[in-house]
């Protein structure tokens, strides 16, 4: 059974955590939906999906944000107590820093089950489902945008495009005209049928026309040109694939696991590390969240915040090596876990010693 002392601790703990994941859940939901309509803008994710985007991928981020919030949970919680001299108190009653870890343990162990969750399974199985629907969308212009019947703007602003009549599925259509205006210069193109087809790669769209009409030429200057032809391929906007980039953060942690390629060993590592860097840092905050009584806490908050910036960035930049090979995988990200148990136990210690009361001469 908890001590009354460990449950005001621990209640203390989850308020300020509580808060803390509340407001960067804020950021993180606002950056993910800029992000996902800039896409959207350029066409890259047919708007019709920015609703599932948006939540698929904020769970991939949740991953960045859960450590971060435990991070700061201790250092506002513990701060505030130290600032209204409660922690004076706890000491002179005889607990020491060491004791303050199980509240923090309670708080920190089922989070980071959480994390391990997210990161090992939820993360990679909603990035993969976020990439099939967009490519299930971006093979029907139904599912694009187009509509028959009305004049819609083409993605990344490109021009407008209207048809006729279009096909259930949403590839072949009928009557067509789209206009395009690039660099002072227009562009009207004119087709009786048409199909949305991919290349080899499967990477680019481009709209098939068949017996058409085009039309181009300064609106400035009497230098038109006209031509007919039987058939005449157009380029949509490059759609978004993350699989090209990372494909690795698309696998199973089993697939990671039993694959032999440097990029899916920094990234088995990278997932490890999520869980351990939030206990890891919230460990670290026990130490930084000291501070006189009725002192402000912002300047230990900026540098604490500096300092898990440094570490997550470093983390990025060591798996990097890892996939690179410039960092034995072997070694992989533990070297950098190491090094911030070590700087934790050293502040906790040197805390402890702080805490003690010097006897008097």
């Amino acid at each position: 059974m908890l001590r009354l002392i460990d449950r005001y601790l621990l209640r203390e703990l989850a308020t300020a955590f509580s808060a803390a994941l509340l407001l960067l859940l804020l950021v993180l939901i606002g950056s993910v939906v800029a992000e996902t309509l800039n896409n959207i803008v350029r066409g890259q994710i047919p708007a019709t999906l920015l609703l599932s985007q948006i939540g698929l991928r904020s769970l991939d981020a949740l991953a960045l944000v859960l450590p971060l919030a435990a991070f700061l949970g201790v250092l506002i919680g513990y701060g505030r107590l130290h600032r209204n001299s409660e922690m004076a108190v706890l000491a002179a009653s005889g607990m020491r820093a060491i004791d303050l870890l199980r509240p923090v343990a309670l708080l920190a162990l089922p989070l980071a089950s959480v994390l391990a969750v997210v990161a090992f399974w939820w993360s990679p199985l909603a990035l993969d489902q976020a990439e099939r629907m967009v490519a299930t969308a971006n093979r029907s212009l139904l599912l694009a945008g187009l509509e028959p019947g009305r004049f819609v703007d083409l993605p990344g602003g490109m021009g407008v495009i209207y048809v006729g009549a279009m096909s259930d599925g949403g590839s072949r259509f009928a009557r067509l005209f789209v206009q395009r205006e690039r660099e002072g210069r227009i562009d009207i193109v004119t087709a009786a049928t048409g199909e949305l087809y991919y290349d080899q790669q499967g990477a680019r769209r481009y709209l098939s026309l068949a017996n058409g009409f085009r039309v181009e030429g300064n609106l400035d200057l009497p230098d038109f040109r006209t031509m007919r032809f039987a058939r005449n391929d157009l380029e949509l906007p490059e759609t978004q694939s993350r699989r090209r980039d990372r494909a690795e953060a698309l696998r199973t942690i089993n697939a990671l696991w039993a694959s032999d390629l440097p990029a899916d060993k920094a990234e088995l590592h990278w997932r490890i590390g999520l869980p351990i860097s939030l206990l890891l840092l919230a460990i670290l905050a026990l130490p930084l969240a000291r501070s006189a009584p009725r002192s402000s806490h912002y300047g230990r908050m900026l540098i604490a915040v500096l300092g898990y910036m440094l570490y997550f960035n470093l983390l990025a930049l060591g798996r990097g090596w890892i996939a690179t090979g410039q960092l034995p995988e072997a070694l992989g990200l533990w070297w950098l876990h190491a090094a911030v148990l070590l700087i934790a136990i050293g502040l906790m210690v040197a805390s402890e010693r702080h805490r003690q009361p010097k006897a008097l001469a």
